[in-house]
Parts: C-alpha cells; structure tokens; sequence
C-alpha cells in the first residue's frame, strides 16, 4: 500500500504508527520461537502442513499462511504455545523482517523479476534471511538448488538437507500411489524414520510433506504424530482444488503461475486422468515474469489437450509491455510445442468459449495467481441455467 494511500495519510497526519505486513508479522514474531518455511514452491502447503500437525500434536502454535485451510476457512490463528510458524516470502525481502529460529527453504527457482536484479540478488536475500537465525536454531535445505553454498555458508545454525535422493540427510523413498493419494518412506541419515501417507498426489507434495515431517519432527514431535497430522491435512484453497463438476464436467483450480508449478499440477492432473481431454485455463502474472521465463512457459503446457491464455494480470509492475501482447506473444511460443493454444481477450470470453466446446467427460483447470479463479462461478450459473 503506497503513501498516496488516504488511509495512510490520514494516519500520518495524526502520528499513527504505520508498519507493513512484513513489520507488523516479525513483531508478532520476535515474541516466540519462529517457525519459517521459504521458498519459490510450495511455501503455503509446507507452512499449512507444519501449522496443521503442530496444532494436532497439542503444541498450539500460532500461525499465518497464505492460504486458506480448506473446510476451515482461515490461514492463521494465535496459539498459546512457543511456536509461531510463517509463511515466509522473499519478494522485497520481506522475509528479512522475520525472527526464524526453525528455517526451511523449499527450492529456489528464478522469480520476482521486477525486483531482483539477477539470480545472485536473490541469492543474496536467502543468504540474509538464514543468517538471523541463531546458533541455537535449524536450517533445513534442499540437497540441490540455486545459490545453495552461498545460502548454507551464511547460516551460523544447525543445516541439515533432504531430497527424494538419498545423499542428503533425510531423503523420501518408495513413493508410491494409493487409493487416496500417496505414502512414501522417509529415513534419516540411513535410518528408517518413518512411512507417511498423504491425500495429495504429485512428487512435490512429497517435498511438502517430508519438509513439514522434518521440522515437526526438529521441534520435537513424535514420528507417530507427525504420521496422523500429514493424513488427516484437509489442504489448502486453490492448490489443485476440485471446485465440482457438472454434466460429466470436472473442475479444478490451482494457483500455479511459474512454469515449474504449470508443469508439476498438469502432470498431477494427467496422472489422474490418462484418458480425459484436459482444458487449461491460464492467466499469465506479471509482464515481468511472463517475459523473462516466456520460453519455460510455452514448453509447461505440453500435457494440457486445449489451452486458453487470457491477458497477463499485470498486479503490482509498471508495464513495458502491454498484458495482451504479452499474452498473446506466449501463444505463439506455446504454439511451437502445442497447436491447441488460443488467445481469450477476457475471462468472459474464456466461459463462452467453454459453455460452447466443453464435453462430457472434460476436465477443465484454471491456473493463475490473479483472477482467474472467478470463472468457476460463473461457469457454474451457466451450465446450470442451460440445464
């Protein structure tokens, strides 16, 4: 929120304080133990997992999320406990603000373009983050990523790493699909820990889950805890999200707007579906991120059968581009890979064009960090009004 703000002036001129969220976040923080899950995929399952077999083990932390539980509708809560756990952003640095004690970072990927100057800028951020942790405090890594040494070299803590890989360690092994999502083993330093079922799908949920299982398991909850907590998660809004169906119809609606996430959920989806005609509705975020990753994005949707691109949801950048030639620029790359690419001028047209081509027996999936999520109602009204 800028200081044009009437709000912020108001309160300016009276001599209130003002802090941004970050602020008022590490404030709320710097009271108790911070539990800190970073990253560029996966924060706000990761956070929401930790949060969730915290609160089920009696621990009562407090917690804020990015997203909301579902059947719960909340994404934070104050607790009586030591522990406040956080998702933890590093756009801005605003993760700087942060008192971590307990530190994950998930996976670092290239993002936030209008910010970073380049990858060792955002580097160099992580680096800073896990340095406030002290010496009495974790840092849990992936066994590979971006800019990792720089990052475990600024950390006075404890680090310890994890992977699907043995060679860190904790690694996850024996993935395999059942009935209602997945279960894998996880061991530790050669040690069996434990096996943990969850009722996700996709091998990054797996990431998800044995990083949440580590921290629980580092702030010293039991294995057998930690295994009911990970089940009984009911996840987050808009992470692969069933929003219904409708005449053999089945919807979904997923957050992913980075190609790597693009790539995991339609793989997920394909998983689940082999022989299902998959629609995916994208909003491209960011003019910015569109462009500077334009040639991951074309390649992400190779496992979508139909694909809508709607304008890019510009949100907080100043443009260079315009939204629709920027979309449109990403169907003719997408086209290289895939011939069903078609540019909607609106997320209106998007419904239209699915109230007209849709089948029975389709699945559409809407992706993006904007608006797009808005069309299920509107989907919804008209096929129901045409019944």
């Amino acid at each position: 929120i800028g200081l044009a703000n009437p709000e912020r002036r108001f309160a300016q001129r009276m001599g209130i304080p003002q802090f941004s969220y970050a602020q008022m976040l590490g404030s709320l923080m710097r009271q108790k133990k911070g539990v800190c899950i970073a990253g560029t995929h996966g924060k706000s399952t990761t956070t929401a997992l930790t949060a969730y077999v915290l609160e089920n083990a009696g621990v009562s932390p407090s917690a804020v999320i990015g997203a909301e539980l579902c059947n719960q509708n909340l994404n934070g809560w104050a607790g009586e406990g030591p522990l406040f756990v956080a998702e933890s952003c590093e756009y801005q640095r605003s993760f700087l603000n942060l008192y971590p004690y307990y530190a994950a970072i998930t996976n670092i990927e290239p993002d936030h373009f209008d910010y970073f100057k380049n990858q060792d800028d955002m580097t160099t951020a992580y680096a800073e983050f896990v340095s406030r942790i002290p010496v009495s405090g974790h840092l849990l890594l992936p066994g590979t990523c971006l800019g990792l040494h720089k990052i475990r070299e600024a950390c006075k803590a404890k680090v310890t790493t994890f992977s699907l890989e043995r060679g860190a360690d904790w690694w996850a092994t024996d993935i395999k699909p059942t009935a209602f999502g997945l279960r894998f083993r996880l061991f530790h330093q050669g040690d069996y820990f434990s096996e943990i079922s969850l009722q996700k799908t996709g091998r990054h949920n797996v990431c998800n889950a044995m990083v949440a299982a580590i921290l629980c398991h580092t702030a010293g909850i039991e294995a057998e805890e930690i295994r009911e907590g990970i089940y009984q998660f009911p996840g987050i809004h808009r992470r692969y999200e069933r929003m219904g169906s409708y005449k053999g119809i089945t919807l979904y609606d997923d957050y992913a707007h980075h190609p790597t996430a693009i790539q995991s959920t339609l793989k997920m989806l394909r998983q689940e579906y082999p022989d299902r005609r998959v629609w995916c509705l994208y909003e491209p975020h960011q003019v910015s991120r569109t462009q500077a990753l334009m040639e991951y994005y074309a390649r992400s949707f190779t496992l979508a059968d139909k694909i809508l691109i709607a304008p890019v949801y510009a949100a907080r950048e100043k443009l260079e581009h315009e939204p629709v030639e920027t979309s449109k620029e990403l169907v003719n790359r997408i086209l290289r890979h895939n011939d069903s690419a078609r540019f909607s001028s609106s997320l209106d047209q998007m419904v239209s064009t699915l109230e007209t081509e849709a089948q029975s027996g389709d699945i559409i999936i809407t992706m993006g960090a904007g608006e797009i999520n808005r069309i299920h109602h509107e989907l919804n009204r008209r096929l129901q009004r045409d019944s």
